[in-house]
């Protein structure tokens, strides 16, 4: 088809002169349709030149596609590597920090033997002491009899008697030295294993660092949030600084509530609303089932950087175990519930995890929307982030993204809102 556009462009260009002479002196003469048939020749030459202009333009667009996608190309290889050399870093740092807690765990019974050790040592060296202090009474009187004997010659027994007392006492003292000598080593030992404790101390402290800096959330891809809704409930609720409100659910800030629970305690509430607390699945669904609400959750890790995300909702009633399915609407954190899913409410009284024979409440404790028990749970037991054990640290307060790591949590927020009066996906409540 360009080879046949061309054509057309080009062999008009080709006429003669002459040719072009005659044409302009038979064109007064020509007839109408010679002149139409003129005019779509040269409506056919533009139409040409434009195409071939607009071929230049694509094979343009085209090199400049492909040098930009080869930028993006090298640009994913690097970070590729980068992630890559990272999870490595990530496996030394775990096998050392396992190394480094048997290696503690040795001193530390190495430690309890030497003490028990000591303390013997001790023992016999009080039970020596008071020895030498009979012996020395002993010497002392024989010191008397000595004097006495001075000016009267004493017997060959009493000489003999007197000579293995010395012999004795000498015996005593150096058995005496010998010991203080070993508690004075043992004591030296000691200071040194303290000092090693104290070393790999350190070095877990340095690593839990570490990992809290792993499970806090970065600074990177924080999406802006928009306007507030408008207020609509007056139970527990969280004013903004414009006056609006979201009704609050549930509140973590310090662990000073056991959410560990029955199904009657979740059903009907429990806690402080102006602490720690939650309203209750009974409250939760009289005010969801008047229309659409959103479902807001806040979180704050340890480093007090805070993320957010928000779903549509709907929540079922008693007789559906409250049933909840969440459709996701915006946020700062990667999703760690399942969308589209019915997931039950159960807790350690109430399970109805039928599917698995895993029970989340008892093993993670706190009652909570599951589905699988690794995804999430804002109502397990509040730890710190230097909580001995991994497991521990699990049954606490986290977010696990299905595919990432879990972040642990200091403080969450779960608030709702209507959206029939001013609907708005990028809602602002309050901060904790």
């Amino acid at each position: 088809m360009k080879v046949f556009l061309g054509f057309l462009f080009i062999a008009p260009l080709a006429l003669p002169a002459g040719a072009e002479k005659e044409y302009s002196s038979f064109d007064s003469a020509a007839s109408p349709e010679t002149k139409s048939r003129f005019a779509m020749l040269d409506d056919v030459r533009i139409l040409a030149n434009g195409l071939l202009q607009l071929g230049h333009g694509l094979k343009d667009f085209v090199h400049k596609t492909k040098g930009q996608m080869n930028d993006i190309f090298q640009k994913l290889y690097i970070f590729d590597r980068s992630f890559y050399e990272l999870s490595q870093q990530t496996s030394e740092i775990k096998e050392e920090e396992e190394q480094l807690r048997q290696t503690t765990a040795r001193l530390q019974i190495h430690n309890e033997e030497i003490k028990n050790l000591s303390q013997e040592m001790n023992s016999k060296i009080e039970d020596l002491i008071q020895n030498k202090i009979q012996l020395q009474e002993k010497v002392w009187g024989l010191e008397d009899k000595v004097t006495k004997l001075a000016i009267i010659q004493p017997s060959t027994q009493d000489t003999k008697e007197i000579s293995s007392l010395k012999a004795f006492v000498e015996q005593q003292d150096n058995d005496i030295k010998q010991l203080l000598k070993i508690v004075e080593d043992q004591h030296v030992q000691l200071d040194k294993q303290h000092n090693q404790i104290m070393e790999l101390e350190d070095k877990l402290n340095h690593i839990e660092l570490q990992e809290l800096a792993e499970n806090s959330f970065t600074e990177e891809h924080t999406e802006p949030e928009g306007t507030p809704f408008p207020a609509h409930n007056a139970t527990a609720v969280t004013p903004n600084a414009d006056g609006t409100s979201w009704t609050v659910i549930q509140k973590r800030v310090d662990g000073s509530l056991d959410f560990n629970q029955t199904w009657d305690a979740y059903t009907n509430g429990f806690g402080d609303l102006n602490e720690e607390f939650w309203l209750g699945l009974n409250k939760i669904y009289s005010m969801t089932k008047q229309g659409d609400y959103i479902f807001r959750i806040e979180l704050q890790d340890w480093k007090d950087s805070r993320r957010y995300v928000e779903y549509s909702f709907s929540l079922g009633g008693p007789e559906t175990n409250y049933t909840l399915q969440l459709t996701r609407v915006s946020g700062s954190i990667p999703n760690a519930l399942p969308e589209q899913t019915e997931l039950r409410f159960s807790t350690k009284d109430h399970d109805m995890d039928i599917a698995n024979d895993f029970n989340c409440p008892e093993n993670y404790l706190g009652g909570w929307w599951h589905s699988e028990c690794e995804e999430t749970n804002l109502n397990g037991k509040y730890v710190t982030p230097r909580s001995r054990g991994r497991l521990e640290r699990r049954k606490g307060l986290y977010w696990k993204p299905k595919k990432g790591r879990y972040y642990l949590l200091k403080s969450t927020k779960i608030m709702i809102h209507p959206t029939d009066l001013k609907f708005s996906l990028n809602a602002q409540p309050g901060a904790f």
